[in-house]
């Protein structure tokens, strides 16, 4: 692509500096025919690729505002943001999507560092586009799945599990976890990546509504960004639980005993973490109803 097609668009010096900045950052190549893609550029940032991050580096764009306003959020204690899951349907696709873009490299190792070829029904609750669901079902073939989150949320969960020829095993329910009753009956609760969204008292109701729909000897999991007991790190859920601050009342990360405590609270046994190394340090911790 040449600098003088994008005249009618934008300026020529500036968009020329854009593409020569894009090339120093190997996302482009030059020459004298004009400018390219290089691979990584065009596995990473086309929407054509199954390999597309711009979803979620449009996320992290959306979220630099409330960013730069911490102090003000570390003095009042009050989020400066909506959820991302409430905001305008750019700022929803970008979150939902961005979090399929994460979930693509973490999924399959949760899915692999869990035996569920004994289980028949999962549960994932506050699934948003059934990234995980897909994978469990993958590395499980006789396991089936439903997808429960809020009702703007299915169409990009329709898309994910048909993009991956499941929709026969994946179903997408939808409702309010927090407000509403969880309909059905699951050997298996996933809660991936939604406690970090709410205070400790809807983390509880959250666990013991889980615990609810589980038969005797059913399977809850929690994956989260897990805390050390002292609180002050990992790195990435200690600067996460600062993300909750600013875009939720009460949100935040939970360490591994508040997390075990939780569990224990709704009745679970045999609580326990699983060894699991992903790229953003979650964890995974276990409990049997």
């Amino acid at each position: 692509m040449q600098p003088w097609l994008y005249r009618r668009e934008g300026d020529l010096r500036g968009v020329t500096m854009l593409l020569n900045a894009l090339t120093a950052m190997d996302f482009l190549t030059h020459d004298d025919g004009g400018y390219a893609n290089t691979p990584a550029g065009k596995t990473f940032l086309s929407k054509d690729s199954d390999h597309y991050l711009g979803y979620m580096i449009m996320h992290h764009h959306y979220l630099m505002e409330s960013w730069s306003q911490l102090d003000t959020a570390v003095k009042t204690g009050k989020p400066l943001r909506a959820r991302s899951s409430q905001g305008d349907a750019a700022r929803r696709e970008s979150f939902l999507m961005g979090m399929f873009n994460i979930a693509m490299k973490v999924a399959p190792r949760v899915a692999d560092a869990i035996d569920l070829s004994q289980r028949r029904h999962l549960l994932d609750l506050g699934g948003g586009p059934g990234t995980y669901a897909v994978h469990f079902c993958k590395a499980n073939p006789l396991l089936r799945a439903t997808v429960y989150d809020l009702p703007e949320t299915r169409p990009f969960a329709e898309q994910t599990i048909g993009k991956f020829g499941l929709l026969d095993r994946i179903a997408f329910k939808e409702g309010n976890y927090l407000r509403e009753d969880i309909p059905g009956t699951y050997d298996v609760i996933l809660l991936s990546h939604i406690l970090h969204a709410e205070g400790p008292e809807d983390c509880r109701k959250l666990i013991k509504k889980a615990v609810s729909v589980s038969p005797p000897d059913g399977l809850v999991i929690i994956h989260e960004f897990i805390l050390d007991n002292t609180m002050d790190g990992p790195l990435h859920p200690a600067l996460f639980a600062l993300n909750m601050l600013l875009g939720t009342a009460g949100g935040r990360s939970y360490s591994e005993a508040q997390i075990m405590e939780m569990l224990a609270e709704a009745g679970a046994r045999d609580i326990r973490r699983i060894p699991v190394e992903t790229p953003n340090d979650s964890g995974i911790i276990i409990g049997r109803c």
